[in-house]
Formats: structure tokens, sequence, C-alpha cells
């Protein structure tokens, strides 16, 4: 018996072609009758069928679409289909960017002895002395986004819709999503308030769900339009080179409130809250276009998972390689937020510049990042994933620790962030390109290995370990401010960048430790 189910099972996989596999799937019946027959003479084989293509949703009856999308071999993703999909990319990138960086900023703004940029609407000092209200809600934010993101994904994996397992979500989420990086900077009343406390609570909340929605389910067509190695490098290196876009546009905040304050008279807050409006229309135009484009029927290569949410984490989990990865990853995660936050800080306390030299040094180091993407492309290839991004890790924890004497150096302050920037944009270039192309390649050796492809669930973890650190950085970032973030006493600032710089040291010990040749031979 378990040899006629053996066969049967290899049939399944066999690449038949399009006219007989539609033969077969309107002859259904016919193998729906023997697998009934099977059934009574073995109560073992229904656990068999599902584990080759029977969904949850139809475990009873034979499943056209399951069959069908295990049995023809995928075309090849034309370069059309792969840019709209990276334009995806720039869209959530870019509605992320306000709640990511500037939610402190508009919140806590820096105290440079000049008026306050924005009015105060929320409680400024400390909470229990440790913590302040802005860095509590961005931490509990955060906190809800990662605890979100494996149940999201695990919808997703087991979903079987004909309009797409991961459009679906997509499509669900990007107008939300957008809609809320606004809302976030606009308090119901012009005063310090616990009714504004409450608001922002409730957007920050509702846009990093709406964000999970549709976040998750992208990256997890990364392993799947992606038929090989190469191609997922390939998908990794656009989606890169969109997320930069997308950042770097949103680094602009400061330069564009600059310009509308200059030449339209508006004051520093209206200016600021209407480029926030215009970045979420675009990132709403630019989101919809996987979702309108992307055809998974056609293009991906996946098959559902039947696992529940915590046996599926605690099997990815399980993966030793990616246990190693994520670890990294958080600490990456971590000393980036920490830059990220700090920019305003180091340019404007540190170095005494007006904000919008952050903005240009952001910009100049993101443009700068992209020269080297085609050699990181070349020298991944030639010498591996992981020698590249040990590197990156290395690198990163020299430079966060220079950023800690800003201003002390013999040179005019602009020379030194400038240096500094241009010196970070190459390991930004690699950890642009590298860690969901690592990924990318776990998900396959695990697939190769398991006969599972839980594609989004890696990627929620993966995404998991990413939020924690940005949760983690939005709760002590403002917490170490309170040791002082003032042109006279910029000592909390100066222990931002040391504490990013021993995120990355960590997270490049961990790292050392990833097999990637292991990795790489399961798929064979």
């Amino acid at each position: 018996m378990y040899i006629v189910v053996a066969f049967l099972h290899s049939i399944s996989k066999i690449k038949l072609k399009a006219k007989t596999l539609v033969s077969v799937v309107q002859n259904y019946e016919i193998i729906f009758t023997f697998r009934s027959f099977f059934n009574r003479l073995c109560p073992k084989l229904p656990e068999l069928w599902n584990e080759t293509c029977w969904c949850s949703f139809c475990r009873h009856r034979f499943c056209n679409a399951h069959f069908m999308n295990f049995s023809i071999k995928k075309q090849e993703t034309p370069f059309f289909i792969k840019t709209m999909y990276a334009l995806g990319q720039m869209g959530w990138s870019l509605g992320a960017y306000g709640v990511a960086n500037l939610l402190i900023y508009f919140y806590m703004p820096p105290q440079t002895g000049q008026e306050p940029v924005f009015m105060p609407y929320i409680y400024q000092g400390s909470v229990l002395g440790v913590a302040t209200i802005i860095g509590l809600l961005s931490f509990s934010g955060r906190i809800f986004d990662a605890v979100t993101d494996p149940l999201v994904a695990n919808w997703s994996d087991r979903a079987t819709l004909r309009f797409g397992r991961r459009r679906f979500f997509m499509a669900i989420g990007f107008l939300p999503f957008a809609l809320f990086s606004l809302l976030i900077f606009i308090p119901l009343t012009p005063a310090v308030s616990w009714l504004n406390v409450v608001w922002l609570f409730l957007c920050v909340l509702l846009l990093y769900f709406f964000m999970t929605i549709y976040v998750t389910p992208y990256t997890a067509l990364i392993s799947e339009l992606g038929h090989t190695p190469n191609e997922r490098l390939t998908i990794s290196t656009f989606i890169s080179v969109t997320f930069a876009l997308g950042y770097g546009i949103g680094t602009q905040v400061f330069f564009f409130q600059h310009v509308l304050q200059s030449q339209y008279g508006l004051s520093a807050e209206t200016a600021f809250k209407t480029i926030m409006g215009a970045f979420a229309i675009l990132s709403a135009l630019l989101m919809a276009l996987p979702v309108i484009f992307v055809d998974e029927e056609r293009y991906c290569i996946s098959k559902p998972s039947y696992e529940a949410p915590l046996p599926a984490i605690k099997s990815v989990f399980g993966n030793r390689n990616f246990r190693y990865f994520a670890a990294s990853d958080l600490m990456y995660w971590l000393a980036l937020t920490f830059i990220q936050m700090g920019i305003a800080y180091y340019v404007t306390i540190l170095l005494q510049l007006e904000a919008q030299y952050g903005s240009l040094v952001l910009m100049g180091m993101l443009g700068s990042s992209f020269v080297f993407y085609v050699p990181t492309n070349i020298l991944a290839r030639k010498w591996g994933k992981k020698r590249l991004m040990v590197f990156a890790f290395a690198a990163f924890t020299v430079i966060y620790m220079l950023m800690f004497f800003l201003g002390k150096y013999p040179l005019p302050p602009v020379v030194q962030i400038v240096t500094l920037g241009m010196l970070a944009s190459i390991p930004i270039a690699i950890f642009s390109i590298l860690p969901n192309a690592v990924v990318a390649d776990i998900i396959e050796s695990d697939a190769a290995v398991s006969g599972g492809h839980k594609a989004a669930i890696f990627f929620a973890v993966r995404s998991f370990m990413m939020k924690m650190g940005m949760s983690v950085a939005n709760l002590l970032f403002p917490s170490l401010l309170l040791l002082g973030n003032s042109v006279q006493n910029p000592a909390g600032v100066r222990a931002t960048a040391a504490a990013a710089s021993v995120f990355c040291l960590l997270g490049w010990l961990i790292f050392s430790r990833y097999n990637e040749k292991e990795v790489l031979a399961a798929q064979d």
C-alpha cells in the first residue's frame, strides 16, 4: 500500500505539460475516487496526502489550484514584473520612514537653545526616571508589530486564494498603512494632553498592524519569485535599490520642510505635516504596483504550509543557521535604528549645523552606496555572502565609534560628517542587498530538507527580530538622551553612538558562526 502511495506521490511531482495537466484537472473526480478508496484501506493516508498537495481548506477533495501550482514549471519572472515588485519596497520604506525615524524628533525635538521646532504635545520628561512617554509608545508599537508578524505570516502561508495568498493581504494593507503614516503626526489637541497620548498610541498600533499586513507577505515573495540563488540575489538587489530610494526620499523631509518655510512662508510644523502627507500619497501609489502586476499563479513557486503558528515558529527557530542570522540581525537593527534616530542630534548638537545637513548627508550616503551595489553582487557570487556581511559588521563597529567623537576632530563640521557618511556607504550597500538573499537561501535549504515552503514565516521571524531591535532602540534611545541632549551637555547623544558600535560588535561575533556552505549544499 505504501508503495502505491509513494508512486502516486511521485506522479504528482512530475512536470506535466499544460495540456495534459488540464485534462487531469478536468477529471479530478477519478483521482478523488482513488483517494477515498486508499483512505479506507489505510487510516494514515490522509496525513500522507496532506504532506503532498492537500490544503487545509480542501483536505477531503482534490485541489485543482494546488495540483496546478506544484506540477507546472513556473515562468521566469520578467524584468518588468521584478521592477513592479521592487517599487512596492520603495513605497513601504517611504511609508515606514516617519514612524521609524521622525516620531521621536517630532514629539521630543532637539534642544538647540533656540525656539523649539515643534510645540509640545505630550509630556517631555522622564517616567520613573528611566523612560519617556514617546519612548514607551514607540516601544509598545514595535512590540505589537513584532508579535503580529508571525501571525500574519502564518495566515498568508496557509492561505489558498485565487487572487494570490500574498497579494490578498497586500491589497488589504497598503491604503490604511499609508493613511496612518500621516495621522501619527496629527495630534488631536494643540497642547500637552493625555488625549494626544491615547490618540498617538492607537495610531501607532494601527499603522504597525497594516504595515505587517502588507510587508510580511511582500517579503515572502522574494523566495517565490526567485527560482535560483542568483535570481534571488538579483531580486534582493532590486528591492535594496528601491528601499534606498524610498528611504532617501524620506531623509529629505528637512530639506523640503526648509523649502516650504522659506519659499511659501509656512510654519515649521505645517511644512513638516504637508511633506508627510505627500509622502503618504506617494507611498500608497507605489505599494499598489505589486498588487496590480505580480501574478502569483504565473510566476511564483510555492507550496502552502499546514503548520499552526506556534509549531511553525518553533520549526523556524529550530534551524541553527537561521538562529545565528536572526540574532546578528537583531544587533544590526539595534545599531542602525540608533544612528537613524540620532543623525538629527549628531548634526545639530555635536556639530552645531542646521538640521537639513542631516538630510543631505543621508542622501549622499545612500547615493554613494549605489556605487558599491554591483561590486557587492560580484563579490557575493565569488566569495560568498557571509564574508561580505562579516566585513560590513566590522566596518560599522569602527564607523559608529568614530561618530562618538564627532565635533572633536580638527576638521570642519561638514567634512567630519560627510567623511563618515562616505565610509558608511560601503557596509550600507552590503546590508541593503545580502540579508534578504541570505534568508531566501535558508528558506530554500529548509524547504529541501523538510518538504514544506514556509517563506512568509521565515521572513516574519526575521522581521520580528528586526522590529524587536527597533523596539528596544526606540525605548533606549530617548532614555540615553536623558543623560544630555543639548549643546552644553551632549553626553546622551554621544552615548547613542557608542551603544550602536557595541551592538555591531556583537552582531559581528554572532554571524561569524553562520555556516553558509551547509545552507547552500542542502539546496543541491
